[in-house]
């Protein structure tokens, strides 16, 4: 179905209010793709905050004119279908993680913060871990001494305690208090 002027102006207005806010685009070709595999596609883009599009490629063209993407105008020939995400990996991720399911949908290239990325880039890219999970790795870095600091006083005070059963429980009961405390704090 032809767009109108207006249409057209709407649509590249539309791609270029996403893009503007972007960190990561990639472009797939989508050849011989069912429409139900599709939907699925699209399923996981929205569940992982990523606009997915398909576009005529002359309007992405206009859209990413003047950015940081506009290295990514020369990539864009044939029948493709543009991922964008302010999530820097989101847009690898669902595409990369559709593609090894369905052999159809080919990954053509990418650009993240203006740094052009061919398949491999791309596929480097999907294979690093999301920001939630990059947090919860620090963090339990961070936590790893502290907890293994409060694991030893636990465990000199089970040794004091069996050197002399008469001492009194008080000094263990602190130890654990303090232990826990320690161990609250580095998860703040």
């Amino acid at each position: 179905m032809s767009l109108n002027l207006n249409d057209k102006k709407a649509v590249v207005a539309e791609v270029s209010a996403k893009v503007a806010t972007a960190q990561t685009i990639v472009v797939a070709e989508y050849r011989g793709i069912q429409v139900g595999h599709l939907t699925k596609l699209r399923a996981a883009a929205r569940a992982e905050g990523v606009y997915l599009r398909v576009l005529k490629n002359t309007l992405a063209r206009r859209a990413v004119e003047g950015t940081v993407f506009a290295s990514l105008g020369s990539e864009m020939t044939g029948p493709l279908i543009y991922a964008i995400s302010v999530d820097a990996v989101a847009a690898a991720k669902v595409i990369q993680d559709f593609a090894k399911s369905n052999d159809k949908l080919v990954v053509k290239a990418g650009n993240y913060a203006g740094k052009s990325l061919d398949k491999a880039g791309v596929i480097a890219l999907a294979s690093i871990p999301s920001r939630e999970v990059l947090l919860a790795q620090v963090l339990g870095m961070m936590q790893a001494p502290v907890s293994g600091f409060a694991r030893a006083l636990a465990a000199l005070s089970a040794k004091k305690e069996s050197e002399n059963p008469s001492a009194p429980v008080a000094v263990a009961e602190a130890v654990e208090a303090v232990a826990a405390e320690v161990t609250e704090a580095a998860a703040e």
